[in-house]
């Protein structure tokens, strides 16, 4: 019997057509892993020299000008900043305003040292005015990872559910030494609490949900001054280590 022809589709072999809806999410699936595995490749590259010891602070868009909160974050920034740091936030208002209104207080306003690492929110349209560079994130996954590989330490300040998100990230990838030697420190007695609970409801709880090491791994204080310290003096060994 002589072949139809007519019922053979012309043209490549392996394409999916749209039509075929389970095949096109297997597709879809798959692109998605392999660009997550050429985005985390490209991010292992290192400079032989970085050029600036960068301290993100992370901390509360609601916390406004005028407070005492809000002062103390300024004045935390404009100390890492003369010590010669680059200071990285969310680039919103509140606290991270704040921390970036404390580098222009020395560099002036558009620092480069002075950074914003943004998502898209229907509720922020636009970095604070005292970020110098911002960059902008469709999602909060890709905006973490961006903290991530160019943060050299990390200050946490009083927040709420997302500055509990990234002080998390931070302590997991440290747990897990995806990171490895960078500061996780907590300023303020809110933060002290959280690890306190950590200690009574995982470590000494009936299944050890954690060890006790993985406690150590965050540092709480309970000054900006004491936060400056620990900076300086990892930053001093940043540098020795750059040479």
């Amino acid at each position: 019997m002589q072949e139809n022809n007519h019922s053979i589709r012309k043209g490549r072999t392996d394409a999916v057509p749209l039509s075929d809806e389970e095949m096109v999410s297997q597709v879809v699936v798959a692109t998605v892993e392999n660009l997550w595995e050429a985005v985390n490749q490209l991010t292992r590259l290192k400079k032989s020299k970085k050029e600036e010891y960068m301290v993100t602070i992370f901390g509360s868009a609601r916390i406004m000008p005028e407070t005492h909160d809000y002062d103390r974050v300024r004045k935390l920034a404009k100390k890492l900043s003369e010590m010669g740091c680059g200071v990285i936030t969310g680039g919103g208002p509140g606290l991270m305003q704040a921390a970036n209104e404390g580098v222009a207080d020395v560099h002036g306003h558009g620092s480069h040292r002075s950074v914003g690492i943004r998502v898209d929110l229907p509720f922020e349209q636009n970095a604070n005015p005292f970020v110098g560079k911002v960059y902008n994130h469709k999602t909060f996954f890709s905006r973490l990872h961006h903290f991530m590989i160019i943060s050299d330490a990390f200050i946490v300040v009083p927040g709420g559910i997302g500055t509990l998100l990234e002080l998390s990230m931070v302590w997991q990838l440290l747990q897990v030494r995806r990171l490895y030697g960078t500061p996780l420190i907590l300023v303020g007695e809110m933060w002290e609490k959280l690890v306190d609970w950590a200690r009574i409801a995982m470590v000494e709880s009936e299944h050890e949900l954690a060890s006790s090491v993985d406690l150590t791994i965050p540092t709480c204080v309970k000054s900006s001054q004491e936060a400056i310290e620990l900076i300086e003096a990892h930053r001093k060994e940043w540098l020795e280590s750059e040479d």
